[in-house]
């Protein structure tokens, strides 16, 4: 366990003093859930509660609170933030509402408890809004999920983010779909872009991310790259000496045809994680390391992107199966 720094050598509590570290930009996300009645959650979701909007409300309260935590937690340092978001969802089944913040600084100390703070005073506001209503009201499970920047680096809540998968609604193969399943046969990743990739074997899908630690993940629509097997047969055919992982792809494949898949098609990867196509092939506008190593790449021509819509885990052997496909319109 690491120390506990808000105590000093005597065993006082105190500030912790930041000023010999660095400013650096970072980031915290919270997440807490309110559970109510039927009727409040419907009154709540059509904006048919009395006092007025109940999330717009909850929202600033949020931002308002998040401004205001270090005159709530005693050793909280005053910060300057760059942004907060406070973002709500309805889970149909429970009768809850899933409340998340987002907080950013430039600084040299976290957001955490800013973050915290922020879901906390938002599903307190709800409560306060409906309470005349539904005194039952339940708030809980309100934890970090994710914090980046600082000394301790990236840290993801995994089972926040498996648990919060549980409470969403499984896609369901359309009626274009066709139930394909393949399966993964190498998890590949890379410290830097441009460059082949090693096989970890097993990995974390981070929701709007891509895979954990890789240099490719991102807030963009290329995440997560997936090749098949049979794409890189092919190049060993032509007599290249390649591997799963050589031409960058983070997933290799095996059994599905990925080129079948029109952008927007959803796949689900192992037990949870779900991905949606956003990009078939790619242009490349000069010969990078990768081609020059393997002597030719097939990852332009056969390769497909996916974003990351429910996190996670993988590993080799894991299936990958088609959910959806959107119907395409013969002109």
């Amino acid at each position: 366990m690491s120390e506990l720094t808000h105590f000093d050598e005597q065993g006082r509590a105190h500030m912790v003093d930041v000023s010999s570290k660095a400013d650096t930009e970072r980031e915290a996300v919270a997440r807490g859930r309110i559970s109510m009645s039927k009727e409040t959650f419907q009154r709540i979701r059509e904006g048919r509660i009395d006092k007025g909007d109940v999330l717009s409300v909850a929202r600033l309260a949020g931002i308002m609170a998040a401004k205001k935590t270090s005159d709530l937690i005693p050793l909280c340092h005053p910060l300057m933030l760059t942004g907060v978001n406070v973002d709500f969802t309805f889970d149909e089944t429970a009768f809850a509402v899933t409340i998340e913040a987002t907080v950013r600084t430039t600084g040299k100390t976290g957001v955490e408890m800013e973050a915290l703070t922020a879901t906390s005073a938002a599903a307190l506001t709800i409560y306060d809004m409906a309470k005349a209503m539904d005194k039952a009201m339940v708030i809980g499970e309100i934890r970090l999920v994710e914090k980046k920047g600082g000394k301790s680096g990236h840290f993801i809540n995994k089972e926040a983010i498996e648990e919060n998968n549980n409470n969403k609604t499984v896609i369901s193969p359309g009626p274009s779909a066709e139930r394909e399943e393949g399966r993964i046969v190498a998890v590949c990743s890379s410290e830097k872009k441009g460059m082949r990739k090693k096989n970890i074997h097993q990995g974390f899908l981070v929701p709007e991310f891509g895979l954990q630690d890789d240099a490719h993940g991102g807030p963009w629509h290329r995440q997560v790259s997936l090749l098949a097997l049979e794409s890189i047969e092919k190049m060993r055919q032509l007599g290249l000496d390649v591997h799963p992982g050589d031409f960058a792809e983070n997933i290799t494949t095996e059994g599905i045809d990925l080129l079948r898949l029109p952008i927007g098609s959803k796949i689900q990867l192992g037990e949870s994680a779900i991905g949606e196509v956003s990009q078939v092939g790619k242009e490349c506008h000069q010969r990078c390391a990768i081609y020059y190593q393997a002597g030719d790449c097939v990852m332009p021509k056969e390769g497909i992107f996916i974003k990351v819509l429910q996190g996670g885990s993988i590993q080799v052997g894991d299936p990958v199966t088609v959910l959806s496909r959107p119907e395409v319109i013969k002109k």
